[in-house]
């Protein structure tokens, strides 16, 4: 977590493209105004390429025909097979999940378009959860809000006195614009993330200076206190202690000399110059280590006193605005990571690293991260942050403890807390994945494990490192146990020589040792009591936050089935959140 580095303090975040990864695709936005993706340098409204291709939408019925976009293909469907996709999602009335199990039962069972216009939204099909996942990785058919207002042909129209069906269509209906109603604000600031061209602002006030104006509003300064916050010893000590973190990079570097002797490699945030040291102590010809904080001095001195001063080059400055020596690099080592992994925007200059100074097939270390979703019974949290304002030496500062809602707390969770099963939400494939894409909105279902009480959602991230730098199979799971020690792998004779390479991986989960990112927890304000069995099911989106570049605002709009409170069972709620 050294992250220092710089993302430009006027950039906001942009609407996530399509994920590469089919094990939790993200369906980023619900409108065409919100889902199209703008390149982070704002010139132009114009779609690339690979923007169109990403449109790109195949028939529901004609296995080898693709459209342009979602659009296109509805409209060809209902043009050839008689099948309107938009009225019988009116029709039936059709919630955000049930649209998406809808298409995935199409795309899976290859159903006669006859047969569909005789659904009556009663198959169980449409309360499956095994048709929420996509048939085809980030289709983009599931991006569309099937249960949007606009979707509805019987908008404001009465149940005929005694049409019990309809009455019920109705209901079903209006709780599914209720639903919609509430996504809106999150669609709402996508949208003003992506279109609002902050920098067109800064470039009117200049205009405005240079007309004898009064004086425009400073640019706001997202990176500055970042920078001055890694210049102290504390936190490097903190991360250097972390076992799991600074060992696995050791010896993910340590245990692959045929990767890196011989190897000229990129340090991205080098703080105290670790990783640097690990990567000139496993061989490589050249490394360069680069930061933005005062810190490099300390780790000039690191790499001096180490008589590494040969070896490894130390550049101070933002990734975006060096030079390097070097046209190319082979290998790109960071340790970018952050609470939630994405909190503080490190990676966005990883990438950008990449995109510059990385060669064609070098390697990212790490390779890919996944975030992870689940959900927890912790009474003992509920009294510290919450129960403990109710009563201070007698008085009642209950009031002080709503902003507990408002905020994700980071902290350490027992594994016996986790009441659901986990889930993956992100997957981040660091050769190929786009800043664009960080910012994301994903579908999500997990199930508890007993009975008891869910008193908040549960986040944390996997890290992999690979030796070929592409990503692990989707069913490859993360190493929970701790690294070996650092004597193992002091140097390259502990490595392998021969063969592909030793992967290496680590949690930040409750099931493996804490680490310093712990796991980030968001309180609900009404717990769910939950059966075994419980399915809660929603959305959770993702983008960075229009205060602040490096922080994050979080929604998570969810619904329980089959909970203890039939009072809540299927209703849609929604909590927001900040990670700062």
């Amino acid at each position: 977590m050294s992250y220092q580095v710089g993302v430009p303090s006027s950039s906001a975040a942009a609407v996530p493209g399509p994920s590469t990864s089919a094990r939790a695709p993200s369906y980023s936005g619900s409108s065409a105004s919100s889902s199209d993706s703008e390149p982070d340098d704002f010139e132009g409204w114009e779609e690339d390429a690979d923007e169109a291709a990403a449109h790109a939408t195949r028939s529901l019925f004609e296995e080898g025909k693709f459209l342009p976009t979602p659009e296109e293909a509805l409209a060809w469907d209902r043009e050839k097979f008689g099948f309107d996709l938009k009225e019988v999602a009116g029709r039936l009335a059709l919630d955000f999940h049930q649209s998406i199990r809808l298409v995935n039962y199409i795309r899976s069972q290859c159903p006669p378009a006859a047969d569909l216009a005789k659904l009556t939204g009663q198959e169980a099909f449409l309360s499956a959860d095994e048709y929420l996942v996509p048939v085809i990785p980030d289709d983009p058919l599931l991006q569309l809000e099937l249960d949007s207002d606009d979707w509805s042909d019987d908008e404001g129209s009465a149940a005929p006195a005694g049409d019990l069906p309809h009455a019920q269509r109705k209901i079903r209906e209006l709780e599914a614009q209720l639903a919609q109603a509430r996504g809106d604000l999150s669609d709402f600031r996508q949208l003003v993330q992506t279109q609002l061209r902050p920098e067109a602002f800064s470039e009117a006030a200049a205009a405005d200076r240079a007309a004898g104006d009064a004086p425009a509003k400073p640019e706001r300064d997202d990176d500055t206190h970042y920078f001055q916050s890694y210049s102290s010893n504390d936190i490097h000590e903190i991360m250097l202690k972390d076992h799991v973190r600074t060992a696995s990079y050791a010896q993910f570097i340590l245990s692959n000399p045929k990767l890196f002797k011989g190897a000229t490699v990129l340090d991205v945030g080098c703080g105290s110059g670790i990783l640097s040291l690990f990567a000139a102590r496993a061989g490589a010809k050249k490394v360069f280590a680069i930061d933005a904080s005062e810190v490099v001095e300390k780790a000039r001195r690191n790499i001096k006193d180490n008589g590494a001063e040969g070896v490894i080059t130390v550049i101070r400055g933002k990734v975006e605005e060096i030079t390097l020596p070097v046209d190319k690099v082979d290998i790109v080592i960071s340790e970018w990571m952050g609470y939630f992994l994405l909190y503080e925007a490190m990676l966005d200059s990883v990438l950008v690293a990449r995109d510059r100074f990385l060669r064609p097939g070098g390697v990212l270390a790490p390779s890919q991260c996944r975030i992870m979703l689940g959900a927890v019974q912790d009474d003992e949290l509920v009294r510290d942050k919450v129960l403990f304002w109710s009563d201070i030496y007698g008085f009642n500062m209950s009031s002080m403890a709503s902003e507990v809602y408002d905020e994700a707390m980071v902290d350490v969770v027992s594994s016996s807390a986790l009441i659901t099963s986990v889930t993956s939400i992100k997957e981040l494939p660091i050769s190929t994945i786009q800043i664009p894409q960080l910012s994301f909105r994903t579908p999500f279902t997990i199930r508890a494990t007993r009975a008891g009480t869910v008193h908040a959602f549960l986040g944390y991230f996997d890290t992999f490192f690979t030796p070929s730098g592409e990503p692990v199979p989707d069913e490859r799971e993360c190493n929970t146990v701790d690294p070996p020690k650092e004597e193992t792998f002091k140097g390259p004779d502990g490595g392998k020589e021969d063969g592909e390479g030793r992967e290496v991986s680590f949690t930040t989960g409750p099931q493996g040792t804490a680490t310093h990112w712990k796991q980030t927890l968001f309180l609900l304000r009404q717990p769910i009591e939950v059966k075994e069995g419980t399915t809660i099911s929603g959305t959770f989106h993702c983008l960075k936050s229009t205060d602040n570049s490096r922080e994050l605002d979080v929604e998570i709009h969810y619904s329980v089935q089959g909970g203890a409170d039939s009072a809540r069972e299927g209703k849609t709620e929604v909590g927001m959140f900040k990670v700062r």
